[in-house]
């Protein structure tokens, strides 16, 4: 479960298991869980438990850290 980044107290990452699916990362804060797909374009598939500020501050990390995230995704899985 790889740590790509902390940022104002959000915790992205991904899961090791997780390569029958597309790039992504999962985004964590105390109780608060998310996914947000970075391919085949930047969607969030879940946000629960954040509330609409982080959630405007999630997606402005996702796309301030975008090319950052597929990077390690694809150097993660070698593909």
């Amino acid at each position: 479960m790889p740590t790509l980044l902390l940022s104002h107290g959000f915790r992205f990452f991904f899961y090791s298991n997780e390569t029958d699916e597309p790039p992504h990362v999962h985004v964590t804060k105390g109780d608060a869980v998310g996914k947000i797909w970075l391919e085949p374009q930047l969607q969030i598939m879940y946000l629960r438990g954040f509330t609409k500020n982080e959630e405007k501050r999630i997606l402005q990390i996702v796309e301030a850290n975008f090319q950052h995230f597929k990077e390690k995704w694809y150097e993660h899985f070698a593909k």
